[in-house]
């Protein structure tokens, strides 16, 4: 078990040390261990994975291991009598996290491989033709990233032939992109091609080891409960392989193969024409951007997508911009670290003269940007700080293009819970409504469709961890709108003689600074983790949650993981309840609110901590000051860490 003896961690084999930050993805349940799980749920699996006394694997694991790199693992863990890692690769299965399937690539049930990626798409048929009657005239969506790992002969491409080759096997007509595309193209083709379904192969911004399995549902947002819980018993009911499951060259001769590439993309880019407002400034600008694709699949298209603003095309970072599955100019393929991963990006800006740099992660769903200052030095702008610029402008466009009978008050934003409040600050001062979610874009994509179908008017929705979504086109963060949006703020601002860093001081000054630190301990000790979160919900006695941290009173207090909500009448949280992680909210007298929570991937304690001040409130050292010193007292007094052992991040 994970965190809180709730989650799991996505790396099984072993912890992480180095780009841990951010990382969204399935865990392990232990499920699936011969003798111990439901009967039948392996298939042909019977008896010990690990035979004692036995030099080889049993017939019938021996037919599930037709990958000759993965069986190799399997066979030398076996004669090595390294039986307890075989068992934790054996006994346990992947589950849906915050972002689908995601863990290391390698051997097992609960690593990523050509298995269990058959096994999860014949459950996703199972189930999807148990949902829709039509299955098999709508079709199915398949798109992948550049990832790949040859000591287990795994890459996203081998594996999105052989989710296609489940699906074609079956007669579905399968839309299967014929190179890399940015993970929101899938969701985007859903809707376009009125699939009923899709995957999309990728682990976004998580170190090279990795691989995850994305899926969306027919609304082309990420499927959230009950159908993860669905799905995972009908992977259950159908693990041993189909007839031409493994045929992967499917892909190629079936004629319910469509490859839907130049139409996505073509229709992708003209969408993106309906949040473009300053083309004749783009034209004109003497602004240039740099833009990195991180050794992943942004590239060609954020090029088209500045092309279809009107700008000239980026400066691409040139030993950055192909893609390479080992990542090999930055120690973490996560543009979220900062300035540390960004070194190649500002060092070619300086040389080029260029002030902006737009950083897409390697499945180019999340943008990181920077700014060069007045006095040389860069400013990397945080999740919450671009959702602020993202948030003022998609609203003031709105404002200026709007029709004269637009109501405002059917204007909406959303952000998830661990977000920054500035969009709540924005939206009671314009007259526009604002939503939060739970952690996760796939309740904001979910969200965001119910209020689409209502007739509702979406301009923006983030979470801090720098995903963004500008316009409806596509229901999840996107990294190259959100590129070619920043550039169109940057060079409008330019022509009115500011920067974005000097517009983002304008809009805390307007709406109240809102200044936000994020951060995390590492623990390796599930019941730790358990018992941190239990004291806090019995801290003075018994079912009495904490009503000041040292000499910081708490106003109110909302804990995810039971419902309870101290500021709603009937104390119930307005959220849904997520029992299967550990997350309580804080709100502060003095206007800070901090979240702590247990990752859905590793084994990590997070803390949110944002100071959310009134307009009149403009000394920015004196709030920082006091943030400083609450997230002290917060983890002093809340996580203990020499008392609980917690790692401090490593910076």
């Amino acid at each position: 078990m994970g965190p809180g003896g709730q989650e799991g961690q996505g790396h099984p084999g072993g912890h992480q040390e180095e780009c841990e930050q951010q990382v969204e993805g399935g865990h392990p349940a232990p499920l699936l261990c011969p003798g111990e799980a439901p009967a039948g749920a392996l298939g042909p699996v019977v008896g010990s994975p690990v035979p004692e006394g036995q030099g080889k694997l049993n017939e019938d694991l021996n037919f599930l291991l037709q990958n000759q790199k993965t069986k190799e693992q399997i066979e030398s863990l076996l004669q090595n009598g390294k039986h307890k890692e075989l068992r934790d690769r054996l006994c346990c299965r992947l589950t849906f996290g915050t972002a689908g399937l995601r863990s290391a690539m390698g051997a097992g049930f609960c690593y990523i491989n050509d298995l269990t990626v058959i096994q999860s798409t014949q459950g996703i048929y199972k189930y999807l033709e148990r949902c829709f009657s039509d299955f098999k005239q709508r079709g199915f969506v398949v798109g992948y990233d550049t990832r790949g790992q040859v000591t287990s002969n795994c890459s996203s491409k081998k594996l999105a032939k052989l989710t296609a080759a489940v699906l074609l096997a079956k007669d579905v007509p399968v839309y299967f992109f014929s190179t890399y595309v940015p993970t929101p193209f899938v969701p985007y083709a859903v809707q376009q091609l009125k699939a009923v379904a899709g995957v999309m192969i990728t682990a976004s911004h998580n170190r090279k080891e990795d691989n995850g399995y994305k899926v969306y549902w027919e609304n082309g947002a990420q499927i959230t409960s009950p159908h993860d819980k669905e799905i995972i018993k009908c992977i259950e009911e159908c693990v041993e392989p189909w007839n031409g499951s493994w045929n992967e060259n499917l892909v190629d001769t079936s004629p319910l193969r469509q490859d839907p590439l130049k139409k996505i993309c073509d229709c992708y880019m003209e969408d993106l024409k309906k949040i473009c407002y300053h083309r004749e400034l783009n034209v004109q600008t003497n602004l240039k951007f740099v833009h990195t694709s991180f050794h992943g699949v942004g590239h060609d298209y954020v090029q088209l997508a500045f092309k279809t603003f009107g700008f000239q095309p980026p400066i691409p970072v040139p030993e950055q911009k192909d893609p390479d599955p080992d990542f090999s100019t930055v120690k973490c393929p996560n543009p979220e670290e900062g300035e540390s991963v960004l070194e190649l990006s500002l060092r070619l800006a300086e040389k080029e003269k260029a002030r902006v740099v737009v950083a897409t992660d390697p499945d180019a769903d999340r943008l990181a940007v920077a700014e060069q200052q007045e006095n040389g030095c860069w400013k990397v702008f945080t999740g919450n700080e671009l959702a602020a610029l993202f948030g003022w402008w998609m609203f003031s466009r709105w404002k200026e293009n709007c029709s004269e009978d637009a109501d405002v008050k059917n204007v909406y934003m959303l952000a998830t819970t661990v977000s920054s409040k500035i969009l709540r600050a924005i939206a009671l001062k314009e007259g526009f409504h604002f939503e939060e979610t739970l952690p996760g874009f796939k309740w904001i994509g979910s969200r965001v469709k119910n209020l689409l179908d209502s007739g509702k008017e979406v301009l923006f929705a983030f979470e801090e961890s720098i995903g963004f979504m500008c316009g409806t086109s596509v229901l999840d963060k996107d990294g190259v709108s959100a590129a070619v949006v920043i550039a169109e703020m940057a060079t409008y601002l330019e022509s009115k003689n500011l920067t974005l860093a000097q517009k983002l001081v304008e809009i805390y000054e307007t709406y109240g600074y809102h200044i936000s630190k994020t951060s995390y301990f590492l623990c390796y000790d599930p019941p730790t983790i358990k018992r941190i979160f239990e004291k806090l919900r019995n801290f003075d006695a018994p079912e009495s949650y904490p009503k000041c941290c040292g000499i910081y009173n708490i106003l109110h207090v909302r804990d995810i993981t039971t419902g309870y909500d101290s500021s709603q009448p009937n104390k119930k949280s307005v959220l849904p309840v997520s029992k299967s992680s550990q997350m309580i909210t804080f709100t502060f007298q003095n206007g800070c609110v901090a979240t702590l929570r247990t990752s859905g991937t590793e084994p990590k304690i997070k803390y949110y901590a944002e100071m959310c001040a009134l307009p009149e409130q403009s000394d920015r050292n004196v709030l920082e000051e006091e943030l400083r010193k609450l997230i002290e007292a917060l983890i002093e007094n809340f996580l203990e860490p020499d008392k609980n052992g917690l790692v401090w991040r490593s910076v």
